[in-house]
Formats: C-alpha cells, sequence, structure tokens
C-alpha cells in the first residue's frame, strides 16, 4: 500500500488529528510545536501534502525545501500568508477551507449589527464596570424595517440575508458574479446599482480582499449614505478604508460600526478603538469550538484527498479560476474529479475514451468538469506523479485516450446531471451519473443503469448479481466473518433480473474477501474502490 506522508505545521483541532491518524495510507507528522526553521529544513522535505494556518509563512524559503510536496491546505479562509505564485511554479496546488467557520462569522456579524442598533458592549460596560444604572442613556433602535444592504451574496452574505429577513428587515444585496435569482428565489432584492446600497440604513460587506475590493468603502461612497448610517465589517480588514471610517465615525456620518478585522493586525494601537461609537471584537469571525473543528475536520479530509489525487477541493491556483465560477459549479468540479477517479478503478482494462454528459445549468462548464474527470480518472490509472490541471489532455493524447464532451437537453427530472462514460479497450463500458442537492449534497444517483442515491466517498464494494432472495445476507455474512463494519448499503436493480449493491465499509478490502464474495452462487461481478 501506498503511503503519503501529510504535515501538520500550526495546531488544529484534535479531531483533524483523529482523522489523519486513522487512515491506513497516511503518515501524519504533527510539527505544530516545532521551531519554524526545524520545520522547514527537515520535516518539509518528507511531506507529500502540508496543512498551515497564519503561523507559518509559504514563502520561497518554505517552497524551495518542498520536493515532494503536491498539495497545500491553509485550515482557514485567508491565504494572505501562501505565496500562490510560487505554489503554481512548483506545481503544487494550493487549497483553502473556506466554507468550515461560516456559520461562525454569519453569527459574528449578526452579533455585531445587535450590538450596534442596541449600543450593547456600552450600556454592559456602564452598568458591570461604572455600576451606573440609567436606562434613560441607552435607547436604541430596531432591526425591523431597516433596509440592510448586503455586499456580496456568497456562503456568508447569503446567510446573513436570510436571518436578517428573520428579524422583518428589508434586504438587498449587491453581487455582480452572481446568478440574481440566487438572492431574488429568498425573496431577497438583487441590485446592479452600488448606489442602492449605498441608500441603506445599515451595510454589511462579505467580499474576498483583492484589487476590486480592497477600500471598497471610501470617504467619497460615505458621503453618498444616510446620516446615521450603520457599517459592518467581519470579513476581511481593508475592505472599509479605516482612515475615512474614522473620520465618519467622528463626525457622526457613520452612526456606528461594528468591525471584527482590521488593516493590521494585531490592531491593539488602531485609532478606531478610541472612538466612542463602535463596537470591536479581535478577529473572531471564526472562533466557535464547531468551526475550529470543522475547520480541522475539512482541511485533514482535503489534505487526504489531494495526497491520494482524488480531488483538490476548493483549489485556488487552478488553471480553471475555481473561485470565479459560480457556487453551485463547485460541487460538480470536485464530484466530477471523484467520478474519473472511481471509474479508472473500476475498469479493468486500458480506457480508450471518456465521454461527459452535462444536462442542465452546468452544461455551460462541460469543458471544465471534464478536465476534473480526466484528472480524476488518470490520477487512478497510470502511475503520474505529475497529473494535474494543467497537462492532464497532454497525458491523455499521449495514451491514445479520446476526451468527448455533450451537452443534453435536460430529460433527467433533476435539475443538474453529469454522467461519465469510460470506454475501454476490452469494449466494456462503466457509466455513473451523479448531481448535487441542496447544501451541496453530493450524490450519485445511477451507476451502469441501476438506480442509486450513494455519497462518493469512502471503501465502496460494488457487488453485481441475480435479483434472487438471500444475497443481501450471504453478503453481510461474509464481510462481517473479516471482522469489517458495513456503513452504508446501497441497493439498485434493473428490472432484469439483476441487481448491483454499493457496500461502504469501514476498513480496508482484501483480495480473500472479495473471492470469498465472489464465489456466492448468484454473483455476477465484484469490483472495489476508495475515494
Amino acid at each position: 500500500m501506498q503511503k503519503y506522508t501529510i504535515v501538520v505545521c500550526d495546531h488544529i483541532h484534535q479531531k483533524g488529528l483523529d482523522l489523519l491518524e486513522a487512515h491506513p495510507d497516511i503518515v501524519l507528522i504533527n510539527a505544530a510545536d516545532e521551531p519554524k526553521d526545524k520545520l522547514v529544513e527537515t520535516i518539509i522535505p518528507q511531506a507529500n501534502v502540508a496543512i498551515t494556518r497564519s503561523s507559518t509563512d509559504v514563502d520561497q524559503y518554505f517552497l524551495d525545501h518542498a520536493k515532494k510536496m503536491t498539495a497545500i491546505v491553509r485550515a482557514g479562509v485567508g491565504v494572505d500568508n501562501v505565496d500562490i505564485p510560487g505554489c503554481s511554479k512548483q506545481g503544487i496546488v494550493a487549497m483553502n477551507v473556506p466554507t468550515a467557520n461560516t456559520i461562525a462569522a454569519v453569527e459574528m456579524t449578526m452579533t455585531h449589527m445587535l450590538s450596534c442598533v442596541r449600543t450593547f458592549p456600552y450600556a454592559h460596560n456602564n452598568l458591570k464596570q461604572d455600576r451606573v444604572w440609567r436606562r434613560q442613556d441607552w435607547y436604541g433602535t430596531e432591526l425591523k424595517d431597516k433596509k440592510l444592504g448586503v455586499i456580496g451574496f456568497g456562503n456568508i452574505g447569503s446567510r446573513v440575508a436570510r436571518r436578517a429577513k428573520a428579524f422583518e428587515m428589508d434586504v438587498i444585496t449587491y453581487d455582480p458574479y452572481i446568478d440574481p435569482t440566487k438572492a431574488t428565489d429568498l425573496d431577497i432584492a438583487y441590485t446592479t446599482n452600488f448606489d442602492e446600497i449605498l441608500a441603506c440604513d445599515i451595510i454589511t460587506i462579505h467580499t474576498p480582499k483583492n484589487q476590486e475590493t480592497i477600500n471598497m468603502i471610501t470617504a467619497k461612497e460615505i458621503a453618498q449614505m444616510k446620516d446615521g448610517v450603520i457599517l459592518i465589517n467581519v470579513a476581511r480588514g481593508g475592505l472599509y478604508n479605516e482612515a475615512d471610517l474614522y473620520e465618519a465615525l467622528k463626525s457622526g456620518k457613520v452612526a456606528m460600526a461594528g468591525i471584527d478585522v482590521f488593516d493590521k493586525e494585531p490592531a491593539t494601537d488602531n485609532p478606531l478603538l478610541d472612538l466612542d461609537n463602535i463596537t470591536v471584537t479581535p478577529h473572531l469571525g471564526a472562533n466557535t469550538r464547531e468551526s475550529q473543528q470543522n475547520i480541522a475536520i475539512q482541511s485533514a479530509e482535503n489534505a487526504i484527498a489531494a495526497a491520494k489525487g482524488i480531488s483538490y477541493p476548493n483549489a485556488l491556483n487552478l488553471p480553471i479560476k475555481e473561485n470565479e465560477l459560480p457556487d453551485f459549479v463547485r460541487p460538480y468540479l470536485e464530484m466530477a474529479q471523484k467520478i474519473g477517479y472511481m471509474g479508472g478503478q473500476l475498469t479493468h482494462s486500458g480506457m480508450k475514451s471518456i465521454k461527459v454528459s452535462t444536462e442542465g445549468p452546468i452544461s455551460d462548464y462541460v469543458d471544465s468538469l471534464a478536465t476534473f474527470v480526466l484528472v480524476g480518472a488518470l490520477s487512478a490509472t497510470l502511475d503520474e506523479d505529475e497529473v494535474n490541471y494543467v497537462n492532464a489532455e497532454y497525458i491523455a493524447k499521449e495514451h491514445d485516450l479520446d476526451v468527448l464532451k455533450e451537452q443534453l437537453p435536460n430529460t433527467s427530472g433533476l435539475k443538474n446531471l453529469l454522467t461519465v462514460r469510460l470506454s475501454t479497450q476490452n469494449g466494456n463500458v462503466l457509466k455513473i451519473s451523479s448531481t448535487v442537492f441542496e447544501s451541496s449534497q453530493q450524490r450519485i444517483v445511477d451507476i451502469d443503469g441501476y438506480t442509486l442515491d450513494l455519497e462518493p466517498k469512502g471503501r465502496l464494494i460494488l457487488f453485481k448479481n441475480d435479483d434472487q432472495p438471500g444475497v443481501i445476507g450471504g453478503v453481510g455474512r461474509i464481510i462481517a466473518e473479516h471482522n469489517i463494519n458495513i456503513s452504508d448499503f446501497r441497493l439498485g436493480r434493473d428490472g432484469k433480473g439483476q441487481a448491483l449493491a454499493v457496500v461502504r465499509v469501514d476498513d480496508e478490502v482484501s483480495e480473500e474477501l472479495i473471492t470469498e464474495l465472489s464465489e456466492l452462487d448468484a454473483c455476477i461481478s465484484v469490483r472495489t474502490a476508495a475515494l
């Protein structure tokens, strides 16, 4: 069994470490407490994948020692400390974990919003620290019927908007990179006119930090706002010009601001802290126990998938600019690579062609999806450590592997359908169809004409058999005799006397187990795949 070395450079939640330690293909080096020079010079050269946080700079010094590295996972959203162009030059895929702290950031936004309208921190300090009981000094206002402008309608902004609707606010969003129906379907107004955002009672910003968004709100924009506007920023420091925000707060043009992030951190000497009409927190947007656990688990899962070449979730330096694609497309990219990887394992002779078919809105992205399918399939079938999104098509041509794409009318009854057909040199064809449901739930819905509802993950046994009584019991008995636990069991029938069982198990599947399953009277075939 091939082993992959994953180095954890900074502290992550124990749940993530447990996941890495439990994986049989992974050698874990937890170097979070090692001096950085020792980490880089003696440990990083061993790593296939590294997991980092803000304490480790992925700079040229780091990259010069990352001779075996194929991927880096930044355990969190920000990648300010990662030299992404340097990673690209060295063929290292850089990834982050942008959604694990979503709820924490959403709830922090609402906390600041409520604190601003009720001046809660100041009333608290007045009573608790000064021991003054003066209710008349702390008249606030209500969120109800106020107009909220949401800049950026991604994972966080959209959830803030939905919660604001629960407070009976009038919500409008500005985000030129989304399909407007993503907002309007939630009964939230959508605008392409930024001035409409500037006219709101409260404005909250939820964009990445880049050349387009730095200083997105300056004195010019503030001048167009209502007198007494409230501004919230729990996203990234520098989206609001801090000097201009200071002057606007000081003059009262901006009545209150709720700020969790600053241009330069730690921000213990920031002039904004001197004002009496601002609520501040020290970059706590992700600081919940749940989010830190989620970040660690997702980072570990992504690192394992990247080490094995299964997928590169949330990759930031692919030739396909995944972070610029609509939100609904991204889980299809990850699933496309998983299906390719699964199909490559299930085909027992050389692949002759791969056909990628799409139905629904994802058809606009069939070229990108086909690239991800191809990378997955090649990673499973070739001894190529260098297969990536740049060279995959070149390697396919070298191996006389045709890659076909087609956009079909949507007749599946699903919003989107992605189907991959792998044809082999001996004439066999494997077909896998999949979709993504709400909340990015990836599902395989068909394998070779057998309808299923299967999450594409884990160790899978595909058992095809004559559809007759007692088969499921026999399969379960043999697996149990090998002291292997079944974590999921899915069954599809073709209506013609045959069935396909897909069994997910917790432990590695031995050749002996496969042999015993194949000896069952009803067995037609047994195949395995690991995702």
